[in-house]
């Protein structure tokens, strides 16, 4: 069935994306909203729009029959979930299916086995993907717990079975630290995900945070090479690169490979990304999850393969067989992107919403700015902080970095405090240049190397 109208049921910068997307594609867009974003650019840009509740996400993102009404009101064919809020629901997938509409993602019961980490641990080993040492299956019992970390050694992450984005996750250096940390994940994961149901893994001391995109159409799946997401605070990311660097070629091959494998094993519908730990010091690499949804970072993949990502995944839901075949997806170039968010990094990222009194956006060859602001619009308090991502393409990797260190220096956002500073240092720091970074390595930088930064500049 082909797609002539979709309702995005989303909101800022993706909601943006995607309705750019479809209407390079000639389809008609319809853009949900709360009463708090009724001005924001998604909705300018849309259509049609249509107020479904409050500010709280609760009672308007996050409410499936709201979004739903509207999806029937509207007459539109397909609804598409970006990141975030419900699009790894697996409850609206099939809410969306069971109405007669097409959900642009993967099928229901996808989402909910490799949305539960523990079910896609299973499939990963059942495809020949190498996963973290750690429990077989879902721990309820802190007691059973004890032996398995007992057994792995620590350091060991305490990780919530469902969900994601940081949430339900501790790190235990001692028996001491696990028996006061798993009653607390616990109950995180079960406030956030409905689920208090944890399981364990080895930490990698050194660890690189590397993930596959896929594509696939429920019979094919081809991959689209990896990104290397490794500078996080608080395990959320902060920047991203495709290629991943310093990656052995003979790595990144069985890495990709290995992601594609998984993919088959369930018959993987829509664009997807499969995430890996990978060991510096031994170059072995092992499956993380799966995410069920377009990510934030998709463009640098876009950049460095010219492949549409959320173009594709709209021919896909359609009916369409994937259009690319993997020998004709290559890397071109590098690509790096920065989450520009409304903090104050200066201020222990103290989240900054206001009015953006003016807006200066780089431009130039290989510069794009994915965002949702504009002059004038007045951001709002109620949601995740991300304004907007800056990404540059570079021949190389120094070309990139170059060209990114020009793009932050042409760039400004008037009226709000934001995380523009902060990639300005990351841009000029000789440890990022050389690649030598890993996913414990931005929040103590944050307290010597960023501090020594602003303060050469509060001088200068």
């Amino acid at each position: 069935m082909s797609i002539s109208s979709i309702l995005v049921a989303n909101r800022g910068e993706i909601a943006v994306r995607i309705i750019r997307a479809a209407q390079a594609l000639g389809i008609r867009t319809v853009q949900v909203h709360s009463a708090a974003d009724r001005d924001m650019l998604a909705v300018k840009l849309a259509d049609q729009a249509v107020e479904i509740g409050p500010p709280s996400a609760a009672k308007s993102y996050l409410n499936i029959e709201a979004v739903l009404k509207a999806a029937r009101e509207t007459g539109v064919d397909a609804v598409h979930p970006g990141y975030g809020f419900l699009s790894e629901n697996a409850a609206f997938a099939k809410a969306v299916e069971d109405a007669g509409l097409i959900f642009i993602g993967p099928r229901h019961d996808a989402i909910s086995l490799l949305g539960d980490k523990v079910e896609a641990r299973k499939v990963a080993s059942r495809a020949g993907v190498p996963t973290v040492p750690g429990s077989n299956g879902r721990i309820d019992d802190i007691a059973a717990a004890r032996e398995i970390v007992e057994e792995i050694g620590f350091p060991v992450m305490i990780k919530a079975a469902a969900g994601g984005g940081g949430r339900g996750i501790r790190i235990a250096e001692s028996m001491e630290d696990f028996e006061r940390h798993f009653p607390q994940a616990s109950a995180e994961a079960l406030a956030a995900f409905g689920d208090g149901g944890l399981y364990v893994e080895k930490v990698i001391t050194r660890a690189r945070h590397v993930e596959v995109q896929i594509l696939g159409d429920g019979r094919n799946a081809i991959h689209c090479f990896e990104r290397e997401c490794s500078l996080q605070r608080r395990r959320q990311k902060v920047w991203e690169e495709a290629p991943s660097f310093r990656l052995p070629e003979n790595v990144r091959k069985a890495l990709c490979e290995s992601a594609v494998a998984l993919a088959r094993e369930v018959g993987y519908r829509g664009a997807g990304t499969v995430e890996y730990l990978y060991d510096d010091e031994t170059g072995a690499f092992y499956f993380i999850e799966v995410n069920t949804r377009i990510q934030v970072e998709h463009p640098v993949t876009e950049m460095i393969t010219g492949i549409d990502l959320v173009q594709e995944m709209i021919r896909i839901a359609g009916g369409a067989e994937l259009s690319i075949r993997q020998e004709d997806v290559a890397i071109r170039g590098h690509a790096i992107e920065c989450r520009i968010n409304a903090e104050d990094p200066m201020r222990g990222f103290l989240p900054g919403p206001g009015l953006v009194e003016a807006l200066g956006v780089p431009e130039g060859d290989g510069v794009r700015f994915d965002t949702m602001l504009y002059d004038g619009y007045q951001v709002p308090p109620f949601y995740d902080s991300l304004l907007g991502k800056l990404i540059v393409w570079g021949e190389s990797r120094d070309h990139c970095l170059d060209r990114l260190g020009e793009a932050l220096d042409n760039f400004e956002i008037r009226g709000l405090a934001t995380t523009i500073p902060l990639h300005k240092a990351l841009a000029s720091d000789p440890s990022v240049a050389a690649g030598d970074v890993h996913t414990r390595f931005l929040e103590p930088w944050l307290e010597t190397e960023f501090k020594a930064f602003v303060a050469s500049k509060e001088v200068a």
